[in-house]
C-alpha cells in the first residue's frame, strides 16, 4: 500500500442504517469502503473475493454470527484485520477472540469515532499489516 492509499474495508452489519452510518463517516475519514454485506455467510463470501484490508463485523447476524465469521475469514482472508464492532462487546470471549483472529473489539457505545481509533492503532503497530493488493 503506498501512502496515498487508504486501507480497503469490508462492513458486515444485519442492519442498514448503521452500515450507512458507518460507510458515511468512514469515507468522510478518508477509509476506502469496497463493499458491504447483510451477514456472516455474505462477509466470507464477499472478503473472498475483494480481499480487504479490514472486516468489521457486528456480532449479531444472521446465518453466520460475526464470530463464527471471524473464524472462516481467518482462513479465507489472513491478512485482513477483523474487528468486531457491536452493542454486545461483554460477549466475545476475550482469551478465544485471537484465536479466531478477532484483532480488535469495540462497543457501538463507544461510538465509530472509537472504530477508527482501534482501526488507526491497528494500522500504525500490527506486524500482522499486509495490505491487500493494489486497487
Amino acid at each position: 500500500m503506498n501512502e496515498t492509499m487508504s486501507p480497503s474495508i469490508l462492513l458486515a452489519d444485519d442492519n442498514w442504517s448503521v452500515r450507512k452510518a458507518m460507510r458515511t463517516y468512514l469515507e468522510l475519514t478518508g477509509f476506502e469502503i469496497c463493499g458491504e454485506a447483510a451477514d456472516g455467510i455474505d462477509a466470507v463470501a464477499k472478503a473472498t473475493v475483494l480481499k480487504p484490508d479490514f472486516v468489521i463485523l457486528d456480532l449479531a447476524m444472521p446465518g453466520m454470527n460475526g464470530f463464527d465469521a471471524a473464524r472462516k475469514l481467518h482462513e479465507t482472508v489472513p491478512g485482513a484485520h477483523l474487528v468486531v464492532f457491536t452493542l454486545y462487546k461483554d460477549l466475545v470471549a476475550r482469551p478465544e477472540a485471537p484465536q479466531v483472529g478477532i484483532d480488535a473489539v469495540v462497543s457501538k457505545a463507544d461510538g465509530i469515532t472509537a472504530l477508527v481509533e482501534k482501526m488507526t492503532s491497528l494500522m500504525n503497530s500490527s506486524a500482522k499489516w499486509t495490505p491487500g493488493p493494489e486497487r
